[in-house]
């Protein structure tokens, strides 16, 4: 009974959310809330609700102060010559914009955080989309793939944690998976080449300069991709002027306003040093990442704004991102708490396991590489990791299947695993790009999965797997 009331709680969600019947927010709340008491444990919601608060606490720490930290570097121009450069080298054409959204999301993971990843990467590329009408589905799609790939590295998470689930070496089982991870990489970069196409068909090119001028228009989400004739096309007004139009604060093309008042260009290269020494301290895990961003944050407000109505004027500016994505992650931790707490994620699991065919003992490593991509999306890492990984193993050793192979195997999921509504990186991305999240699912889903599929294939190929 818990398994299909698992199955459907999830299910639900994702159809009231893609569906738009619902906010992410409500959804995460009270789906999971009305499906407790289905359970019979609504009188345990409480202990369950404070348990997954409890373990994404950190998370949303982290998340509000970084969103704090990056806002106030764009702020005060730290990305505007990354923007102007990439524009130059785009040259207003919608491909070359899809392309180097992938090429500058992957770059950027090597940080090994898919928050900061996706602040820099929307922060650099949406003005973009915005300017020149692309669609932002698009942008967010192709990122979250991206830096789903660049996940796997040993410093992201999920390869530390099949390394400490099975016990093995993190480096034994990420350098072979090398090569198949490239190939997933550059099935990306091809699929961003294509979904560059299809925008520039859409769209046409522009100049440089007749980008700069663009009258700003309301834009609309566009399922680029969806199927013919699905992309929605806005009306624009020609600029009788040139130089960038004034627009109000946070829209469109203010990276590139080289008149805001924001701007501190003899604070560039501290700012720069600044944030170098943020993202070395965080690979280097010198101190938590919740610690980092908070005194990073706090130490940028008091250089770049040392006057107080200017440090409050700036988080007042960032208010909303911040609200939305530490509410979204809080509304997460209802969801994940009563998964976990009623045991629903376990006897999904457990279903899932006891239903492999025993002809395929002998092929474990596939049919873990296949299971982590839709566990990966329906739960979170530690469950799959923790949980699910270590029974996989089990059975494949009783066929002869090494742990190793199992381990590399499970980590095909992630390019995936990055659109997970428990993922609260995804409501960074979503909600800097101003993109609904169901649409964000609807269009990345089937492309996501994919990419994860080509790595398998490729694994299996080589011989990796």
């Amino acid at each position: 009974m818990l398994t299909i009331l698992g199955f459907t709680m999830i299910a639900t969600f994702l159809v009231l959310i893609m569906l738009k019947k619902m906010s992410p927010i409500a959804a995460l709340v009270l789906i999971p809330a009305l499906f407790c008491v289905f359970v019979g444990k609504g009188a345990e919601l409480g202990d369950y609700v404070i348990d997954g608060v409890t373990g994404l606490a950190p998370t949303a720490a982290m998340l509000m102060f970084a969103i704090v930290y990056f806002g106030v570097m764009i702020d005060v121009g730290l990305f505007d010559p990354v923007v102007r450069g990439i524009l130059r080298f785009c040259k207003a054409d919608p491909l070359r914009i899809v392309v180097g959204t992938a090429v500058l999301a992957a770059i950027v993971s090597l940080d090994g955080d898919g928050s900061t990843t996706f602040m820099i990467t929307v922060s650099a590329m949406y003005p973009l989309y915005k300017r020149l009408k692309m669609s932002l589905v698009v942008m967010t799609g192709v990122a979250a793939m991206a830096n789903g790939v660049m996940n796997t590295l040993p410093w992201g998470g999920p390869t530390a944690r099949a390394a400490t689930a099975l016990k093995l070496d993190a480096s034994d089982i990420f350098v072979p998976m090398i090569p198949a991870l490239a190939v997933g990489l550059l099935f990306v970069l091809v699929l961003a080449y294509v979904l560059g196409r299809r925008e520039r068909r859409r769209l046409g090119v522009l100049t440089l300069d007749e980008a700069l001028v663009e009258e700003p228009a309301e834009q609309e989400t566009v399922l680029v991709g969806a199927g013919a004739g699905s992309g929605t096309r806005t009306t624009t007004g020609g600029s009788a002027g040139g130089g960038l139009p004034e627009e109000p604060e946070g829209e469109a093309f203010q990276g590139l306003d080289p008149n805001r008042p924001t701007l501190r260009p003899r604070l560039y290269w501290f700012n720069a040093l600044l944030t170098v020494a943020l993202l070395t301290a965080m690979i280097m895990e010198w101190l938590p990442i919740p610690v980092l961003f908070l005194l990073g944050a706090a130490l940028a407000l008091t250089v770049n704004f040392p006057h107080m109505p200017d440090q409050k004027a700036r988080i007042a500016a960032h208010a909303e991102n911040v609200l939305n994505v530490s509410g979204m992650v809080f509304a997460a931790a209802v969801f994940t708490g009563v998964l976990q707490g009623t045991g629903m994620v376990d006897h999904m699991a457990k279903w899932l396991v006891g239903n492999i065919p025993d002809g395929m003992g002998p092929h474990m490593a596939l049919v873990t590489g296949v299971l982590s991509i839709p566990l990966t999306y329906f739960m979170s890492n530690d469950g799959f990791y923790f949980g699910i990984l270590p029974v996989l193993a089990e059975a494949g050793q009783a066929h002869g299947v090494s742990s190793l192979e199992i381990a590399r195997a499970s980590l095909v999921g992630q390019p995936l695993h990055m659109s997970s509504p428990l993922v609260p990186a995804v409501y960074v991305l979503v909600g800097m790009a101003k993109v609904e999240f169901g649409d964000h699912t609807r269009f990345v889903v089937k492309w996501a999965a994919l990419t994860s599929l080509v790595v398998l294939a490729a694994g299996i190929l080589f011989g990796i797997i």
